[in-house]
This record gives C-alpha cells, sequence and structure tokens, in this order.
C-alpha cells in the first residue's frame, strides 16, 4: 500500500501539466513478460516539457523515477515499484523523413519506424523489423539484431537528463557498442532522435524485411509472453563456444520449468510465462540456468534483461537472480 505521505506529493504532481496519469497501474500490463505489480504512479507524457516538469519534481522529491517505453526487455517486482512510471509510448511517437534524415520521437514504434525507412527507399534499418519496442529504449540499449545495433544510424539525440535539463548529444557522445551506450544508469530520457540512412532498392530491403520476420516466426516464441533474448551474446562467446541458445540447450535446460516461467522449448535464450508466472519464478530459473551452465561448460552467462526493483532501481537481472531467497 501506498505511504500517504507519498501519495499526497505524487496527487501534487498528478496536478501539473505532465501527460496521461494513472494511479495504482498494474505493470503487468505495461511489459511483455506480463508480470509484475503496480506502480503507484505511471506518467504518460505527450511533450518534452512535461517530461521535464515530472522529472524536476522526481529529482527534487527524491522520488523514485523509473523510464520506460513498451517493456520489452524489462522484468519488473510482484510488488511493483514505489514511485513513478514514465512511459515513453504513443503519445510521443512522431516519426517524420526528410531526405535520408529521420527524426523520430522516442515512443515511435521500431518495427512503423523500419518500414517507413523502407518505402522512402531507405537502407539500414532492415535489421530492426521485428524488434517489438520503442526508439527510445531501442536507443538506450543499442538494441538491433543480426549483430547490429541502432547506433550505427543515430547522428543525434535529445534528451532529459535525471536532472531535469535537455541535451543534444551526438553518436560519438553516445558512446555506442554492442547493447549498450553511455545512455544506461544515468536516468536519462530519450525525447527524440534522429538517424541517418543510406538509399537502397525498395525491392531488396523489401525481401531482407520479410526473410528477417519469416525467421522470427520460425526461430522464436511468438504465443506466449517472454522478453525476447534473456542473456547476451558476443562476438567472442560464438566464436568460442556458440549463441546463448545453443549453448543453453547444450546444457540440456530446454523446457526447463519453475513456477510458471519456463525456458522456451522453441529458443533457449527465451523465458516463456505460461500463465501467471512470477518475478521471483523468472529470477529462480535465470539463476539456476546460469549455475548449469559455469557447471557443464565454465561459462558465466549475463543478462541482456533488466529486472526493475520495488525502490525503482534497474539492473542486469542476473546480478538479482542469485539473491531470490525470500523475494
Amino acid at each position: 500500500m501506498m505511504d500517504k505521505g507519498l501519495r499526497h506529493t505524487l496527487m501534487q504532481l498528478a496536478a501539473e501539466d505532465v501527460g496521461r496519469v494513472t494511479f495504482d497501474a498494474p505493470l503487468s500490463l505495461h511489459n511483455s513478460w506480463k508480470i509484475g505489480g503496480s506502480a503507484d504512479l505511471l506518467i504518460e507524457p505527450s511533450n518534452p516539457q512535461q517530461i521535464v516538469t515530472l522529472v524536476r519534481f522526481a529529482h527534487r522529491q527524491q522520488i523514485p523515477l523509473v523510464v520506460i517505453g513498451q517493456g520489452t526487455n524489462l522484468l519488473f517486482d510482484d510488488a511493483g515499484v514505489r514511485g513513478i512510471v514514465l512511459k515513453i509510448g504513443a503519445q510521443m511517437a512522431d516519426i517524420q523523413l526528410d531526405g535520408q534524415r529521420i527524426v523520430a520521437e522516442g515512443g515511435a514504434w521500431v518495427p512503423q519506424l523500419a518500414r517507413l525507412s523502407m518505402r522512402a527507399g531507405l537502407t539500414g534499418l532492415e535489421h530492426c523489423i521485428g524488434i517489438p519496442g520503442t526508439l527510445g529504449g531501442l536507443v538506450m540499449m543499442n538494441g538491433g539484431s543480426q549483430r547490429k545495433g541502432i547506433g550505427e544510424n543515430i547522428k543525434q539525440i535529445q534528451i532529459v537528463t535525471a536532472a531535469g535539463e535537455q541535451q543534444l548529444l551526438s553518436r560519438t557522445e553516445c558512446q555506442f557498442s554492442y547493447r549498450h551506450s553511455a545512455l544506461q544508469g544515468t536516468g536519462a530520457v530519450v525525447v527524440k532522435a534522429e538517424l541517418e540512412c543510406l538509399p537502397g532498392d525498395i525491392d531488396e530491403i523489401r525481401r531482407e524485411m520479410v526473410c528477417d520476420l519469416r525467421n522470427r516466426r520460425y526461430k522464436f516464441p511468438r504465443k506466449q509472453p517472454n522478453c525476447g533474448s534473456v542473456f547476451l551474446s558476443s562476438a567472442e562467446m560464438h566464436a568460442d563456444i556458440g549463441p546463448p541458445g545453443k549453448i543453453i540447450e547444450a546444457a540440456g535446460l530446454k523446457g526447463t520449468r519453475i513456477g510458471q516461467a519456463e525456458v522456451s522449448r522453441q529458443h533457449a535464450n527465451f523465458i516463456v510465462n505460461l500463465g501467471g508466472a512470477t518475478s521471483n519464478d523468472v529470477l529462480t530459473l535465470i539463476d539456476h540456468i546460469r549455475k548449469t551452465v559455469q557447471q557443464r561448460i565454465g561459462f558465466d552467462l549475463c543478462c541482456e534483461v533488466r529486472y526493475v526493483s520495488p525502490a525503482g532501481l534497474v539492473t542486469p537481472a542476473h546480478l538479482t537472480a542469485g539473491n531470490t531467497s525470500g523475494n
């Protein structure tokens, strides 16, 4: 139950021009795993100034603030979040094309961005077509597929810092690397991104996208809630022992189940929610996978998925997975 003093403070924020507000918002409706308790306050802004207002308020009042998009890479705790969840979504999803330049807001749906670039005859975003998330989240983690990242096409981004200041950052300042950027862990909010793509053949771009989507339908679980790839891959891992899914399958873990969380029988780097899975189910299963792989292969798997604690701390899930007792 929310503390009365905190509720009063959050009601003051809700009275400001900060966007759409929802008290006691069920977080299971705001992430692809369909797991998690409630957030004291969920806010969906529609412009950068609203973000500045609420971020400054949270900073001044020292209230936990968690920034999300579609929640495709997040595991919320069953206790929810005692603070504010800021969702950058459909209210901030504008996309503008001008020649080889694309300017899109942080809530832009990534598959739509990829399709619009294809229709404009622009190449470079083909690998994004099957990623079910928003641009802000993709930029934050330099997401992508086929070992590519969105950072390759970023020219500059507009952010609101954790202190509520608006800044423009160049691609160099973002320090993109494999599934990482300098933005992670800073509390920054990606408001807008400017991308540059090269001209390409529309039919060829479309064929590559269709092929990617076909492969995803064949390889990945689609009917059960999941967060996509749970464990990080790397060039070194591929060269030495293979991708995480192959490693986990080789360890005999495909189909392993704890509670209502199961290692996908279709792709072993996915954990699916069979219905009613808890955050503890998932964390315990992650810990079991890591320990088994470490014992059998001697390799330490690290998580791509992020765990969100009730205090609003966002960390790689494996940092919590070994400490789930009494969770």
